[in-house]
């Protein structure tokens, strides 16, 4: 643990260094349980982050009563494990009416298995995010620098008529650009072929994959349009771990679980 952190606890809690050190060895032995709180209609945020040594810690939100209802850690967003742990809540009463992601396919795959019925919001931060990866600002093509102006925008839509706005001018770009963007080049050697402005058809296969699931909150103000609250949670946690960089992996796990004991016992 950082020395900092030793100094100031021997200060609060009036407690030598081995004695803070033996105090964290045991918490970290073992995990408090984390409760499944049953309720009907909830608003659900799943989201997945990378922790420092590779593990993976998907959370499982309840956004009305700001509680984690269940986490995993693992290797990655896996189908399978993502299915299991929306069985699961279903088994213990949490009746999800909907679920705020980031479109990851795993998940969206293990809700339409689990919960067939539940509305489906992406994440309007995570398109932002992922269309400025493919379209740099500094970008020479027009399309490219036009697509991004029009997606920097998603996350000011408040109302219908703001979304009907925003939804012609995606229109409007498509039809001024879709010769450049679907232009392929192809290698003459081997017959292959690829589109010519990949980012560009990335960035807008992300947005018209996405749109069928993008504006839900504007039908119903009660569903989240963002996992941004998933995002600080991520966030300070990963703050937290670097002051403990050298805990094992099980000690690493224990601690991931008391952060979120807490954080449910105290985000209120």
């Amino acid at each position: 643990m950082d020395r900092r952190v030793y100094r100031t606890l021997e200060t609060e809690m009036n407690l030598s260094t081995r004695s803070i050190g033996r105090l964290f060895k045991f918490f970290l032995s073992k995990a408090p349980e984390i409760a499944i709180r049953s309720k009907g209609k909830v608003h659900l945020l799943i989201d997945g982050s990378y922790l420092p040594n590779g593990l993976c810690l998907i959370l499982y939100y309840d956004h009305d009563i700001r509680y984690v209802q269940l986490y995993r850690t693992g290797s990655q967003e896996k189908f399978r494990e993502i299915y299991q742990d929306l069985q699961l809540l279903k088994k213990l009463g949490v009746s999800i009416y909907s679920v705020t992601c980031d479109g990851h396919k795993a998940i969206l795959k293990a809700i339409r298995k689990a919960f067939p019925e539940a509305i489906i919001q992406r994440c309007l931060v995570h398109i932002k995010r992922q269309v400025r990866h493919y379209l740099s600002s500094r970008s020479k093509l027009q399309a490219s620098k036009e697509l991004l102006y029009i997606a920097q925008k998603i996350t000011w839509i408040h109302n219908e008529e703001q979304c009907a706005f925003w939804l012609v001018s995606l229109h409007n770009w498509y039809q001024s650009y879709q010769q450049e963007l679907m232009e392929e080049t192809v290698n003459p050697l081997t017959g292959k072929f690829w589109y010519t402005h990949k980012d560009l058809h990335a960035a807008w296969s992300l947005i018209q994959n996405a749109l069928p699931n993008m504006f839900a909150y504007l039908q119903d103000d009660q569903i989240p349009a963002t996992t941004n609250r998933l995002e600080n949670f991520f966030r300070h946690l990963k703050g937290k771990l670097l002051l403990h960089s050298g805990l094992r992996l099980e000690a690493k796990r224990n601690f991931i679980k008391w952060y979120v004991y807490f954080k449910n016992n105290t985000d209120k």
